[in-house]
């Protein structure tokens, strides 16, 4: 697995996620009535010298529009990721310019989630992770099969509890 390839030795991905599909099911629906308003413009365009120009004007706008509230929020759904490994929670975001944060297992100190009933319908919801240190919590929200990431995590944290536990002795 690429994402493997930066870890530290011994450290291997038990889970690597995106944000879930919904939260580009948005900006989906806004280019579709974008190219349905744009189609019916083209039909919409008298006949005449000025008619090739207006459509090739309708369709670069919708083109614009299309790249800026679909394309871009779809780059930004693909290239955010939330990896689980077996030492520490990874999250890394940006599209040009990327970020990034690492928790350590070991101080994570408590694992919860939460989801309403849309999202259970749809299989998402938010997950809280409490740590040790200055930053506190952190609420991931739109994490896909956040119940079963929650016990994967939990799962992880006890551990590398136990593995710290046994290389002290």
């Amino acid at each position: 697995m690429a994402f493997d390839e930066d870890l530290s030795e011994g450290e291997r991905t038990v889970l690597l996620l995106h944000p879930h599909w919904k939260t580009v099911l948005g900006p989906f629906l806004f280019v579709s009535v974008v190219i349905v308003a744009a189609a019916v413009g083209e039909v919409l365009v008298p006949q005449g010298r000025l008619a090739a120009p207006a459509r090739i004007a309708i369709g670069v706008a919708a083109l614009a529009i299309a790249i800026g509230w679909g394309g871009i929020p779809l780059l930004r759904w693909r290239t955010t990721t939330y990896q689980l490994t077996t030492r520490r929670l990874r999250l890394r975001r940006g599209i040009l310019s990327r970020s990034g944060r690492d928790f350590p297992l070991i101080r994570i100190s408590d694992v919860s989630f939460q989801h309403g009933l849309v999202d259970r319908l749809l299989g998402t919801g938010k997950l809280t992770v409490e740590s040790a240190g200055e930053h506190g919590q952190l609420v991931l929200t739109e994490i896909p099969h956040v119940e079963r990431v929650q016990a994967i995590l939990f799962q992880l944290v006890e551990d590398e509890q136990a593995r710290l536990a046994r290389e002290e002795n």
